[in-house]
């Protein structure tokens, strides 16, 4: 829709077609400095407000750390009010919000200073993250290499989880009666289910993206709303290199794959189904990347895996393997 508009100037550092950039706009300034800038924004998929406000500044800094960047200099803040709200409900959950941004932004080490804010019918929180970094503290997207794997920080079921979450607290829901009827999880595993997704969601990509430099990254992403094999065919056409991605395993939220298999086809399994504040997918030479998947345990205390190969491939294609191995996680 968009390809005949001409977006762009061909001076976007790490695309190869220097127009649109892939998670971030990358720039040289006219004083040898890169500036590196992405923007998003989100609406409700939690309960708490303050964990909405926590999610949606975890997801705008993701971009940022998917450059390989450590650090944020500064935080727009994008929010919108509810109108339909009563004023005093308007008022908590605004506050809530924002202060769950603020404090992710705190953790990132960035500070919020200006942004946007409107009257809407539904709440909505996001920002625009700028980081300003010399040459070599940054990882173009553009330089995966055949024999490279490719590691992801966070496991998938995002989406499933958080629609089971909604099911569940819908009195009627049909899905949700399915799901009891037909034991396929428990409540205490939905409720698992979506602890173990609010988690992994307002956890910050820092670590990941600060670990990229010194462990070789060649290219990354984040895996976000186009699922992640979306991602992986984005990211192997925007590569210098002929390549192509094979994914050979699926980590998945336990309980998840279950849901999608016998309630409702979220494409899970086949690598479509949206993630929000997501793991990042990482390309790296073989040796470093169980250095990597250690020192961010390290640091995060959670795990990461090799989950697909960089290839060959004239056609510059991402694909689920057949064969492809479920981690439920």
């Amino acid at each position: 829709m968009l390809a005949n508009l001409n977006l762009g100037d061909g001076q976007n550092l790490g695309t190869t077609s220097g127009r649109i950039a892939l998670d971030c706009s990358v720039r040289k300034t006219r004083q040898g400095h890169y500036v590196i800038s992405t923007t998003d924004f989100f609406f409700p998929l939690v309960d708490s407000p303050y964990l909405q406000g926590r999610i949606g500044a975890a997801n705008v800094l993701s971009d940022l750390y998917a450059e390989g960047v450590e650090y944020c200099d500064f935080m727009l803040m994008l929010l919108a009010a509810c109108r339909e709200m009563p004023d005093k409900e308007r008022d908590i959950c605004t506050t809530e919000m924002v202060r769950g941004f603020r404090d992710a932004c705190d953790e990132a080490g960035t500070a919020i200073t200006g942004g946007q804010t409107v009257l809407n019918p539904w709440p909505i929180i996001g920002g625009v993250a700028t980081s300003v970094v010399a040459d070599g503290e940054f990882v173009p997207s553009d330089g995966a290499k055949v024999g490279h794997v490719v590691v992801l920080t966070k496991p998938l079921g995002t989406q499933v989880a958080v629609n089971v979450h909604q099911w569940k607290n819908k009195v009627g829901n049909t899905f949700w009666k399915r799901i009891i009827e037909e034991n396929v999880i428990t409540t205490e595993q939905a409720e698992d289910m979506m602890h173990e997704a609010v988690c992994s969601m307002a956890r910050l990509n820092k670590n990941g993206g600060k670990l990229m430099i010194p462990h070789q990254a060649s290219a990354c992403t984040d895996v976000t709303g186009f699922g992640i094999l979306g991602h992986a065919q984005n990211l192997v056409e925007n590569q210098i290199d002929t390549v192509g991605i094979e994914i050979h395993t699926l980590p998945l939220i336990a309980g998840t794959k279950i849901v999608n298999d016998t309630i409702f086809n979220f494409r899970l399994t086949i690598g479509y189904s949206a993630e929000t504040s997501g793991g990042l997918m990482i390309c790296m030479p073989s040796k470093q990347a169980p250095h990597y998947i250690t020192a961010l345990k390290e640091l995060d205390g959670t795990d990461s895996w090799i989950i697909g190969n960089v290839i060959t491939d004239i056609n510059r294609k991402a694909k689920i393997m057949e064969n492809v191995t479920i981690l439920e996680v």
